[in-house]
């Protein structure tokens, strides 16, 4: 397997120390790793770079198993995978769908690979839909996470059932004070990239913003003027707040995507997507975005409510300035807050703009397209539909996700109308679709 032909797939190109440490050390020993470092580093691809090059492609047998604490990082982990054009088949399994359902696409696709929530990896096993016997190669991605009271019990049943495990790697943006000795590790090499003085980036400034009012909404607006169509995330403590914030935002004319525990998966999925692709500038959500998430390009962090403590907080900073881009962080403080303790670095105020202004409009709107991979629509079809019938030029479309049964498209934001007016009532590969826009 060719590393330098998958960097250059990726768009990188050359791993930075901590990747290439891991892949020298992963490939050529065969003790269990552990490797702590930043969020935005690249971790992902760390272990995914040396461990693709065990597997035994011609087997069809999970494998390799990465245990996650939450779905959204299951589903961007395959992700990388994927776009590393490896040839190697993988799912991920969660929770939220049935486990029938899963079984079914895992005896259609018989994934080498499987990204998993501990809960849901366990039933697999329990039902013997995933057989422990060949996984040789086991992840714990945000072990730290993964390992909470939340999780130990699952994680306990979990490590107890893989009994043929031949390489542990446990990775983390956090040093944990144990690993629980179910985990059981061999012969260790521990690979620590956490800069004790630097609790995030460098490459991250950090302001402070007072808020007149102990409701920080019109606050928040001005700030959000003043940076244009820049992409931002607010974080909040609370769903209802959360939900509270984002209509104040949607009212004063701002393109918002909204991301919590208590929407359903479809709702999640579509929220950041749009986010993502450049069809909303501001994501409004709980913690729950703070990991597993990487959208490249996040200029703001925005605290609406104080993180709930350090970890908390070097998460939710870690969204932005990945890799070597750049960032800015900003606290909402009412007269009745004070910065953290646990913030470190030099925090500068920063006054909102007060001159009226509206909104700036993404760039970028989404359409829904109601065929998939099971109507044989490629990402190919789709852009010579869309230039062909839509009249769209190629550096007019963004993003492609195609899913089974429907795919989604990132069209510029002015030729929406225009691209919409155009395939009204036309047919791809000769199929009849709705093709509407995501809201």
């Amino acid at each position: 397997m060719d590393t330098n032909k998958i960097l250059a797939k990726l768009g990188i190109s050359e791993l930075n120390a901590m990747q290439q440490e891991a892949m020298d050390t992963i490939l050529r020993r065969n003790d269990d790793v552990v490797i702590l470092s930043p969020t935005g580093s690249g971790k992902t691809l760390a272990y995914l770079l040396p461990l693709i090059q065990k597997l035994d492609e011609r087997l069809d047998q999970v494998q390799m198993l990465v245990v996650v604490p939450g779905r959204e990082l299951a589903l961007q982990s395959q992700t990388v995978l994927k776009n590393m054009g490896s040839g190697l088949r993988s799912m991920a399994l969660y929770g939220g769908r049935a486990t029938m359902d899963e079984h079914r696409k895992m005896r259609e696709v018989q994934p080498q690979v499987v990204f998993a929530t501990p809960g849901r990896i366990n039933d697999h096993l329990l039902k013997e839909n995933v057989s422990p016997l060949f996984i040789k190669y086991v992840v714990i991605d945000e072990f730290d996470k993964c390992l909470e009271m939340g999780f130990r019990e699952e994680m306990s049943l979990l490590m107890g059932r893989l009994r043929h495990t031949e390489q542990l790697v446990l990775l983390s943006a956090t040093d944990a004070e144990e690993i629980p000795r179910f985990v059981r590790m061999g012969k260790t090499v521990r690979l620590d990239y956490l800069v004790e003085e630097e609790q995030v980036s460098e490459r991250v400034l950090l302001y402070k913003v007072e808020s007149p009012s102990k409701d920080k909404l019109e606050t928040l607006a001005r700030l959000l003027l003043g940076f244009g169509d820049d992409s931002s995330v607010v974080f909040l403590n609370y769903r209802d707040s959360v939900e509270r914030t984002a209509s104040f935002l949607r009212e004063q004319g701002f393109a918002v995507s909204v991301f919590h525990g208590g929407m359903e998966q479809k709702q999640r999925e579509d929220a950041l997507y749009r986010f993502s692709n450049g069809s909303a500038n501001v994501l409004v959500c709980t913690d729950l975005a703070s990991r597993g998430l990487d959208i490249p390009d996040i200029q703001n962090i925005i605290h609406y409510h104080l993180p709930l403590g350090e970890d908390g907080y070097i998460h939710r900073v870690g969204r932005t300035a990945r890799w070597d881009k750049s960032g800015k962080t900003f606290f909402i403080l009412n007269d009745e807050e004070t910065m953290p303790d646990y913030v470190e670095g030099d925090v500068e105020d920063f006054q909102p703009s007060d001159a009226a202004a509206k909104p700036a409009s993404p760039r970028m709107a989404t359409l829904y397209i109601g065929k998939g991979k099971k109507d044989k629509v490629s990402k190919a079809d789709i852009v010579g539909f869309l230039c062909k019938k839509g009249g769209l030029k190629s550096d007019e479309i963004g993003r492609i996700d195609v899913n089974d049964r429907y795919a989604y498209v990132a069209v510029r934001r002015e030729r929406l109308n225009f691209v919409l007016r155009n395939v009204q009532g036309e047919k791809i590969k000769g199929l009849k679709t709705i093709i509407e826009e995501i809201r």
